[in-house]
């Protein structure tokens, strides 16, 4: 019987430290992944499958993603993550693909920062106040318990307060802030969970040292950061065949010859095996650019059932 998890099982099951030394371990040895299958089905929806395996499991995330779903008080993005046995075929589990991607997500992000960000690192802000962005704050704290603020900013100041007050209550030092500008030169990492067109950060905002940690952006369309914060920094892609294709934070400004392609380092498996160094001094700026790849999904639903 194909055993099913829900979304509070799958978020038990994954405690950061643990999920980000299983993802560490899945970026080194690597796994099949080919490019994700994305079908329009008219009116703006899309389903998208996400498939990865490795020669003792092979798993696919099933998404639908409906965006006349917010007039109808439901989430524009749905998920569900089914696991099969390599050899067999044979279905193991259904977990939630929501609960499964926020935290798998988070986790690779706060990995990337054991290499990217410096060892003193003491303010974490996050730009954004979407369903990820406390998914963020909680794996960065999680995995750095050297930090001493949280800060939060987003255009939609309700959001961001109220998210502010729950990581609160969750006894992580959160604060909203308004002026994004004076956090961004106070934070040693600023990590952006947003779906926005237009940069919010800007290049000329961060101080020597700090680490970008870039999430949100999904489609050539999107940008976090401006082509300044790109060009200072030392970038790395969780993995390059994604961001070469859809990460418009960087895709724009290559094809505006700001960048060339040779100014993405490498991918988060490089820093893991250790074939690439995150930081050749503590002022460099570092960028971590993310779009998200089934390996970690296969990882994380792994790690469930384990």
């Amino acid at each position: 019987m194909v055993r099913v998890y829900s979304s509070e099982e799958v978020h038990a099951a994954l405690p950061w430290p643990r999920l980000a030394d299983a993802l560490a371990q899945a970026f080194a040895a690597g796994a099949e992944v080919p490019v994700r299958h994305a079908h329009a089905l008219g009116g703006g929806d899309t389903l998208l499958l996400m498939p990865a395996w490795t020669p003792r499991s092979l798993g696919t995330k099933l998404v639908t993603v409906m965006p006349g779903n917010a007039a109808r008080g439901v989430g524009t993005v749905q998920a569900l993550y089914l696991l099969f046995d390599r050899s067999t075929g044979e279905p193991r589990a259904l977990l939630d693909g929501e609960a499964l991607t926020v935290r798998r997500t988070a986790a690779a992000s706060a990995l990337a920062a054991r290499y990217l960000a410096r060892d003193d690192a003491r303010t974490l802000l996050v730009v954004g106040a979407g369903h990820l962005a406390p998914w963020m704050a909680r794996a960065h704290a999680a995995l750095r318990p050297s930090l001493e603020r949280v800060l939060l900013w987003a255009r939609d100041a309700a959001a961001r307060d109220a998210r502010a007050t729950a990581l609160r209550n969750e006894g992580l030092p959160a604060q909203a802030v308004d002026d994004l500008e004076a956090a961004v030169r106070e934070a040693d990492i600023v990590s952006c969970a947003t779906t926005s067109t237009t940069p919010l950060v800007k290049g000329v905002w961060l101080r020597a040292g700090t680490h970008l940690d870039l999430v949100g952006g999904f489609r050539p369309d999107m940008r976090e950061v401006d082509d300044e914060a790109v060009a200072r920094s030392r970038v790395v892609a969780d993995t390059l065949a994604g961001v070469l294709a859809e990460a418009g934070d960087l895709l724009q400004p290559m094809q505006r010859g700001v960048i060339a392609r040779e100014h993405v380092l490498g991918e988060l498996a490089d820093l893991v095996r250790g074939t690439l160094r995150g930081r050749d001094s503590s002022d460099d700026v570092t960028l971590f650019k993310s779009v998200g790849t089934a390996l970690e999904d296969l990882a994380a639903a792994e790690l469930v059932i384990s």
